[in-house]
C-alpha cells in the first residue's frame, strides 16, 4: 500500500510520524511524507537515510494553529493536491486537521494530536475569546473532521475534546502513540534524579510547577523556550530555583542519557492529549510522577505515582516520598516499563494503523 502522511516538524507529531513512517516501510508499504511548519534540521532527517520506498516533501508552510495563518493554509492544500496528482496514494494519513477537507476522492484519515480551543480550556479554564482567527480555526478543524473518512486520536480523552469543541465525527478508533523501546536504556545505573521533558513556553506543559518548591533532590527540565511562532511570543516562567537546572533543548542521543540516569519523571502538564516524552522516560524505567489528570489515569493506570491536580507542594511532596523510599520508586519504575512494552510500543502503534489502513481502502473501493 503507498500511504501519504503529512505532519509538521515544531512538536511531537515528528516522532510520531518517524516511529510509524518507519514502521511501514519496514512493512512492505511505500510513504510519501509531506512536511508543514519549518523545514527539518540535519538531525531531524537522519533517519530516512537509506530507506526503500520512501519520498519526502518538506515545506514552511505556516500550521493552522499559528496565528495568521489562513493563506498558508489555503497554499499549502493546494501544493498537497499537487503532490497527491502526481504520487497518486492509496490513502492519505492526515496529521492536521485542515487537510481532512482535501477536495479528492483518496480515503483518509485524519489524526487528532492536539488542538487550540481544548488546550486553552486546560490552560485556562474556560473557551478561548471570539476572534475572527479563532472563528476561522473553529470551522476548519471542524470542515476536516467531518470529511475524514475515519477519525483517529491517540487516547480516549482527546477523542472527547474534539467531539466536545468541534463534532462528533462519523467513525473513530483510538490508537495509542508508539516508541522502539530499543532506543532507550532500561538498564543503566540511576542517579537521585528528576527529570521534566518539555517545551518551556508551553503553558500547557506547566513546567513552572517544578520552580515553585524546594525539592528533596536535583531537578533537571530539558525543551525549548523559544516559541516557534513569533507572532504569539513565548510563555516561560523560568526563574531560578536551587536544585533546578535548565538544560534547554536536547538531541536525541542526550536525551535518552538523561532518560537512562534519571530515576523518577515529573510529568507535570495540565494538557496532556498524549505526548511521547513520559513513554520514553517509561522505557528507560524512570519512576513516573504524574498531574493527576483524567488522561494520565487512563494511559498509566497503577503504573504511576499520581501528586494532586496541578499542585506544586503536593509534586514536590511525591518527589520527596520516592526518593526517600527507593523500593517504591523502583517499583512505579518497573510498572511503568512493563506497561509501556504493552501497549507503547512502534510495532504495536505500526500494526493498528496498518489495520486500519486496510479497512478505511477497502471501505473506499465499495463505495
Amino acid at each position: 500500500m503507498h500511504i501519504l502522511i503529512t505532519a509538521d516538524t515544531v512538536g511531537g507529531v515528528w516522532t510520531y510520524t518517524r516511529e510509524l513512517a518507519s514502521g511501514l516501510i519496514g512493512r512492505g508499504h511505500r510513504v510519501t511524507l509531506v512536511s508543514f511548519g519549518k523545514f527539518p534540521t540535519a538531525e531531524q532527517v537522519e533517519w530516512m537515510a537509506g530507506l526503500p520506498r520512501f519520498q519526502y516533501r518538506p515545506t514552511e508552510f505556516r500550521l493552522e494553529w499559528m496565528q495568521d495563518s489562513e493563506e498558508d493554509i489555503a497554499a499549502s492544500m493546494d501544493f498537497l493536491d499537487g503532490v497527491i496528482d502526481e504520487v497518486q496514494p492509496d490513502l492519505l494519513h492526515l496529521n492536521q486537521y485542515s487537510y481532512g477537507a482535501l477536495e479528492n476522492d483518496v480515503p483518509r484519515i485524519v489524526v487528532g494530536h492536539s488542538d487550540v480551543v481544548s488546550w486553552w480550556v486546560s490552560v485556562h479554564g474556560e473557551e478561548p475569546p471570539e476572534s475572527p482567527w479563532m472563528r476561522w480555526y473553529r470551522e476548519i478543524v471542524a470542515r476536516g473532521l467531518r470529511h475524514a473518512d475515519l477519525v483517529v486520536a491517540p487516547s480516549e480523552w482527546m477523542m472527547d475534546q474534539l467531539e466536545t469543541y468541534f463534532v462528533r465525527p462519523a467513525c473513530t478508533q483510538v490508537i495509542h502513540n508508539g516508541r522502539n523501546p530499543q532506543l532507550f536504556d532500561p538498564n543503566c545505573k540511576k542517579e537521585d534524579m528528576v527529570l521534566a521533558v518539555g517545551r518551556v513556553w508551553d503553558q500547557g506543559k506547566q513546567i513552572s510547577l517544578l520552580l515553585e518548591e524546594e525539592h528533596s533532590r536535583p531537578v533537571c527540565i530539558a525543551g525549548s523556550q523559544e516559541h516557534p511562532d513569533k507572532l504569539i511570543g513565548g510563555f516561560a516562567n523560568c526563574g531560578e530555583r536551587t536544585g533546578v537546572t535548565f538544560c534547554g533543548p536536547q538531541s536525541e542521543g542526550q536525551l535518552r542519557q538523561l532518560y537512562a540516569r534519571a530515576s523518577a519523571y515529573a510529568a507535570t502538564a495540565s494538557y496532556e492529549p498524549f505526548g511521547l516524552a513520559p513513554v520514553e522516560a517509561a522505557l528507560s524505567r524512570c519512576a513516573l510522577i504524574a498531574n493527576d489528570l483524567p488522561v494520565f489515569h487512563e494511559l498509566w493506570g497503577d503504573a504511576a505515582c499520581y501528586f494532586e491536580k496541578n499542585d506544586s507542594r503536593s509534586l514536590a511532596e511525591a518527589i520527596s516520598v520516592l526518593s526517600s523510599n527507593p523500593r517504591q520508586q523502583r517499583d512505579y519504575a518497573e510498572r511503568g516499563y512493563r506497561r509501556a512494552l504493552e501497549r507503547f510500543t512502534t510495532d504495536r502503534m505500526t500494526s493498528e494503523y496498518e489495520k486500519l489502513y486496510c479497512h478505511v481502502v477497502r471501505q473506499g473501493v465499495a463505495a
